[in-house]
């Protein structure tokens, strides 16, 4: 197929090393600040830590991604991940000191630049991938891309759960550095594309109010957009898996990581089948019935005392959240010309990506008024009536089509 070309094929192995590499961060660092602290509000702040920069940073990176090399850019970002990573096998390793109040502060800062550079290359590998294959195959593409994604985020925090087990946690940081590395290593044979928008002379924040316009003026893309960060932000369980694995289900780091892949499990099958077999007709409506259903799957996890049925409550999560993931990121291949990818992709980036650290940091909080238990309780049912709020508010949603 026109799309299987020696570049799309060497973008897609980077991607996948890439993200497996990135997933073991999380479960690495969420069961040893855990394990360090036993703070349940320092998970939250983890994740605040993270998203604060990819929001202050992602429209102006938006910008900078459709105005400059995306190849160029990519291997500057790649070469920032392997430095922050050499920096927390140092930190974790207790080369500076063991003192927790350190150790803690100091994994703040280092994931808060791993939340800089994620401002400019998540959107430079959406951008670059319509660069390497052509218009035509672009759909089947970024499904493709998606499913490589899910496999290495499956991936990722299974084999970091096995590594806490195996040995310090330090160590694993070496094996991430050289991930990363070797991703590296491998994109740098793809060729360098041209610039796809010339911002000459106009300002960067008039290139960022224009993405912000397009987002704006296409209704479907802003509710598909504001409907999954708002499921996010309540939804998300993930910040409070360490307490769960540890002090609910009195599960090890294997099976915590296994809880961490669940999701991500669910949403490679349901990318599968649907790429398989497109809905047809009536995504709006199937967006809001998902979405519906990843709230009531977390309110079966909060309840859960078994491992079984809360990794399987977090599976069907997946499955249904996979649903979003299709009809958004075909909205986003459709809708979106090719010189305004990069600051739409950003501006996705603080709607849907950054709502994952947000919503760490609010189940951190809420874990800490509340209990871990009934903050899970809450986001579950925060979700499923923010679905119905859009049901009956949001009519053009609801009604959306392609």
């Amino acid at each position: 197929m026109t799309i299987i070309n020696r570049e799309f094929t060497l973008l897609l192995a980077t991607r996948v090393i890439f993200t497996s590499g990135m997933k073991m961060v999380p479960v690495l660092l969420g069961w040893y600040l855990y394990e360090l602290t036993g703070s349940k509000l320092a998970l939250g702040v983890l994740g605040l830590s993270e998203v604060v920069p990819a929001i202050l940073f992602a429209l102006p990176a938006g910008v900078k991604v459709d105005s400059s090399p995306k190849r160029s850019l990519i291997l500057a970002c790649l070469a920032a991940y392997v430095a922050t990573m050499a920096a927390f096998w140092a930190v974790t390793s207790g080369s500076f000191t063991n003192t927790a109040s350190f150790l803690k502060n100091a994994i703040f800062v280092l994931v808060g630049v791993t939340g800089w550079v994620r401002a400019y290359i998540s959107p430079a590998f959406s951008a670059i991938l319509g660069q390497v294959v052509p218009g035509e195959d672009l759909v089947r593409a970024a499904s493709i891309t998606s499913m490589s994604w899910l496999i290495a985020a499956v991936i990722g925090p299974a084999a970091a759960g096995l590594m806490i087990g195996l040995m310090d946690v330090s160590v694993s940081f070496i094996i991430v550095g050289v991930m990363i590395l070797l991703a590296g290593v491998i994109f740098s044979r793809v060729g360098e594309k041209p610039i796809s928008y010339e911002k000459g002379s106009t300002r960067t924040w008039h290139s960022v109010v224009e993405g912000l316009n397009f987002v704006y003026n296409q209704k479907a893309l802003l509710g598909a957009m504001s409907l999954d960060m708002f499921a996010v932000l309540f939804g998300g369980a993930v910040a409070l898996l360490p307490v769960f694995a540890k002090d609910i289900l009195n599960v090890g780091p294997q099976a915590f990581g296994l809880l961490m892949s669940a999701t991500y499990l669910g949403n490679f099958l349901a990318i599968l089948y649907l790429t398989r077999y497109p809905l047809r007709g009536g995504q709006g409506r199937k967006l809001l019935i998902s979405v519906a259903g990843f709230g009531a799957c977390i309110l079966v996890f909060a309840l859960s005392k078994s491992f079984i049925l809360s990794f399987l409550a977090l599976f069907v999560s997946g499955l249904f959240d996979g649903v979003s993931v299709i009809i958004r990121g075909t909205i986003f291949q459709l809708l979106v010309p090719e010189q305004m990818r990069g600051r739409v992709s950003a501006v996705s980036s603080i709607f849907i990506n950054s709502s994952n650290e947000l919503g760490q940091f609010e189940s951190g909080v809420a874990a800490s008024l509340l209990g871990t238990v009934p903050s899970v309780i809450f986001g579950g049912c925060m979700t499923m009536l923010i679905t119905l709020a859009a049901w009956l508010k949001v009519p053009a949603l609801k009604k959306m089509e392609y």
